[in-house]
């Protein structure tokens, strides 16, 4: 991740720059705000750390820039510490509003939640399990079993993402039917388990002792998985 810093005291950007350097991520750091739009114009850049007190442009008004083109995250980091500053900041876009003085080591630990956040966000469309041997890709509808394509039909693909995006939780036959095929559908909830059973014959290695698809007797099913 790219992040942008901009703080008119030189001592606090350089600080909170190695901090976030030294756990990875690549920094660019300026001292005002138009040498920092330059350089946001200029580069991706994931998160903003923003001073609002600069001696050029207000960071408030950055801000606002930024977000008539960006969802980029701003974390605004000011002395300016009362309610209504805090308010407002958030009201402009920010998506963090930290006061000063404030520790370089929370900053590096808001970012990496942010971080972490993003990535399990990002993650949705693909869901790996057991070290790659199960792979599952949303947009493309695409399954894998060891880098293997497998062909499923379309509300087969439907039943797996449904069951393996909650690993663990149990579905009834009549929630996996909603969320497959609709509220609307007039069919028997034992459709399920005939889709089910063609399922279990394109993943599992056995399917008398199914891998990922349990069924829990006298509800539905479950999946079981070891998530990467």
């Amino acid at each position: 991740m790219n992040i942008l810093v901009i703080e008119d005291e030189k001592r606090v950007a350089d600080i909170m720059t190695k901090y976030l350097e030294k756990e990875g991520y690549t920094v660019f750091t300026c001292y005002t705000g138009k040498e920092g739009l330059d350089i946001y114009y200029r580069h991706k850049i994931d998160i903003v750390l923003l001073d609002l007190m600069l001696p050029d442009i207000q960071g408030e008004e950055i801000c606002r820039e930024i977000r008539q083109i960006s969802n980029t995250y701003i974390f605004m980091i000011t002395a300016k510490g009362s309610l209504d500053h805090k308010i407002e900041g958030f009201d402009i876009g920010a998506d963090e509003y930290l006061v000063k003085p404030v520790s370089p080591r929370e900053v590096v630990a808001r970012v990496n939640a942010l971080k972490n956040r993003k990535e399990r966000e990002d993650n949705k469309d693909q869901l790996i399990f057991d070290k790659g041997r199960l792979k599952i890709y949303l947009e493309e509808h695409l399954v894998k079993i060891n880098n293997e394509e497998v062909t499923l039909t379309p509300n087969e693909f439907d039943l797996l993402y449904e069951l393996a995006s909650s690993p663990g939780r149990v579905f009834t036959r009549d929630q996996l039917i909603e969320a497959v095929m609709g509220i609307d559908f007039d069919g028997f909830d034992r459709t399920i388990d005939v889709h089910i059973k063609n399922l279990r014959k394109k993943i599992e290695e056995d399917t008398k002792n199914p891998r990922y698809i349990k069924t829990v007797t006298g509800i539905g099913y479950k999946f079981e998985g070891e998530s990467v």
